[in-house]
């Protein structure tokens, strides 16, 4: 199963349409899994034409998307139970990192996917992979765009980065 992780797209005022390195990866996607700041509900009628999409609400999303996707969900498939966050709370003084952690209990998922930062993260903590993909649209400071790939064969969860320099 290969599951496309976005965030932060903050569509149509960081980008007028989705980036052709990410429409390469998802044109053969099972899910797309997408952590917040959509920014216009357009987004997820975009990503719907290539796979299933899950997502969440973060903080720059209006109150269409947070009615519709709420901030917090876990997602089941190919036997792993993916925690979805944005990573905005609860502690608007604590890492999106931290945040994300803290959403969820050990014994709920076995990975949490998280944005806000749009700072690309991947790490293993008490047997939990965090990653946050970055964002496809908006580097900030970052070097590179960026997303991610999970994929899940045979009950076995894997995760990496997909960086790009260009996003038009």
């Amino acid at each position: 199963m290969k599951i496309v992780v976005v965030s932060d797209t903050h569509m149509p005022r960081m980008a007028k349409a989705l980036p052709p390195r990410l429409i390469v990866e998802l044109d053969n996607a099972d899910l797309i899994l997408h952590a917040g700041d959509w920014t216009s509900p357009l987004v997820y009628g975009e990503l719907s034409k290539y796979a299933p999409v899950k997502g969440v609400a973060g903080n720059n999303d209006g109150e269409a998307i947070v009615k519709k996707l709420g901030y917090k969900k876990v997602v089941t498939c190919g036997g792993k139970r993916i925690g979805l966050v944005h990573g905005h709370l609860p502690h608007s003084s604590k890492k999106a990192e931290q945040n994300a952690a803290l959403s969820f209990t050990p014994k709920q998922v076995d990975a949490i996917v998280f944005g806000h930062s749009h700072i690309p993260f991947m790490q293993e903590q008490n047997g939990i992979l965090l990653f946050n993909p970055g964002s496809p649209t908006a580097k900030r400071k970052q070097p590179q765009y960026s997303f991610g790939i999970m994929s899940i064969i045979n009950g076995h969860l894997t995760a990496r980065h997909i960086f790009y320099d260009n996003k038009v």
